[in-house]
């Protein structure tokens, strides 16, 4: 789970799911309400495991994967990724960008 880097208050897991579900880059921390964002490598990290969304479709490639079967993939898959996010999710004081 992330922790703020001003107050090093550990942030809990429906906080940041809030928090990850807005538009600014930045977020306020619920304790101390510094600005916190995250990190290079926990972007980095987010990216790659939110493309295995995208796995039951890599998958329908190689396999002949009924269409239902198919559909219902995709819902478990975001479930589980969505609820990973949070807990590889660090903070920085400082924006970092990915480039």
């Amino acid at each position: 789970m992330p922790t703020c880097q001003n107050c090093h208050n550990k942030w809990k897991w429906k906080q940041t799911m809030k928090k990850m579900f807005t538009l600014d880059t930045g977020m306020n921390c619920p304790y101390c309400g510094e600005r916190q964002y995250q990190t290079r490598e926990s972007k980095k990290k987010a990216g790659i495991l939110n493309a295995f969304v995208l796995l039951p479709l890599l998958l329908n490639i190689f396999f002949e994967i009924p269409a239902a079967i198919l559909l219902s993939l995709f819902p478990i898959l975001f479930f589980v990724i969505m609820s990973l996010n949070p807990v590889i999710m660090h903070l920085s004081n400082q924006e970092e960008f990915l480039i």
